[in-house]
């Protein structure tokens, strides 16, 4: 075969692997127990080489999963031992710090043999509702308050699941069966994407992975630094400042960019917080490499090879680099600003290239619901406890050429959750769940909108929130003279304020009403086309006030 044909045979097989791995994540949404991973896709699936490096990762997936579980496949085979891995074995762990960063993502790992022999691995991570402890919020001073830790083991050796196991993590979980199936779809998929793999390795007539390995990342290396080619070698920095938990966070960052890869350093970010908004490196490196591949090398696949060029640091326990025992349970409220934060250094050195800041954060209603003690429900309905985790988002940023998209999520990519569906999975009732007017920041390019959700617990029942919100003191910028975004906002129907971080009951007489943030405007709204604005005005995107104020609209 010559070499041309050679190499079209292996990108057949490239975008074969792929396929394979896309089938098994959706393996993973259809058989998954959890709101979190069927309806809003919080999840990863990838394929991985004999040394634990990856090679391909499916397209359904969230960055902070799928290049945290990039990194974590090594740490499985170190500590499960090359030794002790066996045909029909199953891995996983919720270690923050050798996972994806906090104790609710859970990430299995399989081995995948051929004729006897380990030709690679799979693994996936997905968000399970609950793990225990003080559950999904920040309040914890500690990683051990935020629930059950399972270290680096076997859930399964030769094909048998460890019982003893899966009673611990039974009877310690507040949702035990929804907890326990996902284990078992999470393992499942793993085992999905095996079984397409030999039917490809079949059809094609390979014995093992290497070569296609080192064609893939033979590629995938040498395109992207033909992109860092292109750039200029210089070094460019950026702050930003969000609301933290009890005081303010800032973030610094410096870029080193040049041909051979890019430095990633946060010196000067601030220091470790006393509750549970800390983020492990592995994750601060997820989302920093996200942002940078996107607007350095967006179409390259990612694998190990296209990811290796760029490195991240960050000073020992400041924020962005917690060590164990700090607690981290939602790490990714200040995780998921970090792509505002490399843009913003970006677009110092490649003005027009990058969007302005968006809400970034997801915005997830965490609510713990239980029967009042002399409730009585509606007819027709009972009373039940339940943990309800309902995925909503802000608006993303302007683009230089773009308006914002509305209640869209940028950077983790996961889908909002529909009203119905929360409604079927708890005693919850949502009054209104639509876009929020105004929320967009002012620009040539306006930003995103958000949405205004109204909801409360059913008769009988009271509910609390583990708040976790962002964007409410320190709303999205806007660039080259755009406005920013409108703040969050956390109250009850009344109007009594509520915290944006930490536990808080809801009365029962009362609604709980979150109006989410908007994206960051983009260049002077005053160039801002009139059929443009007298378009928003229709839609109810903006209002009269903000349309002759912000736009001019009716200027003479």
């Amino acid at each position: 075969m010559n070499e041309k044909l050679a190499d079209v045979h292996m990108q057949v097989m490239w975008n074969r692997l792929i396929s394979v791995v896309e089938e098994q994540a959706l393996a993973l949404v259809r058989t998954a127990f959890s709101t979190s991973v069927r309806e809003a896709g919080d999840l990863s699936a990838g394929v991985f080489g004999r040394d634990g490096l990856m090679l391909a990762q499916a397209v359904t997936g969230t960055p902070g999963h799928v290049n945290a579980m990039a990194a974590a496949v090594r740490n499985f085979i170190r500590d499960i031992g090359e030794d002790n891995i066996f045909e029909g074995d199953s891995y996983l762990t919720n270690d923050p710090w050798k996972g994806t960063g906090h104790l609710h993502d859970f990430t299995f790992v399989n081995p995948s043999f051929r004729d006897g022999r380990l030709i690679g691995f799979f693994a996936c991570t997905a968000h399970v509702v609950d793990v225990g402890g003080r559950g999904f919020g920040p309040d914890a001073s500690e990683v051990y308050e935020e629930g059950l830790r399972i270290p680096i083991m076997k859930f399964a050796e030769r094909g048998r699941v460890d019982a003893n196991l899966l009673n611990i993590i039974r009877n310690n979980v507040r949702e035990a069966d929804q907890v326990v199936g996902d284990l078992h779809s999470l393992s499942a998929c793993n085992d999905t994407g095996h079984r397409r793999l030999m039917d490809m390795m079949g059809e094609f007539g390979i014995d093992d992975l290497d070569r296609l390995q080192a064609f893939i990342f033979g590629h995938s290396r040498q395109a992207t630094l033909e992109r860092l080619a292109t750039l200029p070698r210089t070094s460019c920095s950026n702050t930003i400042t969000v609301d933290g938990y009890d005081a303010p966070v800032t973030m610094r960052l410096r870029l080193d960019l040049a041909p051979e890869g890019v430095l990633a350093d946060y010196d000067g970010t601030s220091g470790l917080s006393a509750l549970g908004i800390n983020v492990p490196l592995i994750y601060t490196t997820a989302y920093t490499c996200y942002a940078l591949k996107c607007a350095l090398a967006p179409a390259i696949p990612n694998n190990h090879a296209s990811l290796e060029p760029f490195r991240v640091t960050a000073p020992e326990n400041c924020i962005l680099n917690a060590g164990h025992p700090a607690p981290v349970a939602i790490r990714h409220v200040l995780g998921q600003f970090l792509p505002d934060a490399v843009l913003g250094a970006l677009h110092r050195v490649l003005p027009g290239r990058v969007p302005a800041e968006g809400a970034s954060a997801l915005w997830n209603i965490q609510l713990g619901v239980r029967p009042l003690p002399d409730g009585h429900p509606a007819p027709g309905e009972t009373l039940q406890s339940s943990q309800v985790l309902m995925f909503n988002s802000g608006g993303t940023g302007a683009r230089p050429v773009l308006d914002g998209l509305s209640a869209t999520a940028f950077p983790s990519g996961v889908h909002t959750m529909s009203a119905e569906v929360m409604e079927h999975v708890g005693p919850v009732t949502i009054w209104r769940k639509e876009l929020r007017s105004d929320s967009g920041g002012a620009g040539a390019q306006r930003g995103g909108l958000g949405q205004v959700i109204e909801m409360s617990a059913n008769r009988g029942h009271h509910m609390y929130l583990n708040a976790m919100f962002d964007r409410c003191d320190h709303p999205a910028q806007g660039r080259e003279g755009g406005s920013s975004g409108a703040p969050g906002v956390v109250r009850l129907d009344d109007g009594s304020p509520l915290k944006s971080k930490g536990t808080q009951w809801i009365p029962a007489d009362r609604r709980l009403v979150v109006e989410l943030p908007g994206g960051g405007g983009y260049g002077d709204p005053r160039k801002r086309s009139r059929q443009e604005v007298e378009k928003d005005l229709a839609r109810d995107y903006i209002r009269q006030d903000a349309a002759r104020s912000e736009y001019g609209l009716g200027d003479t």
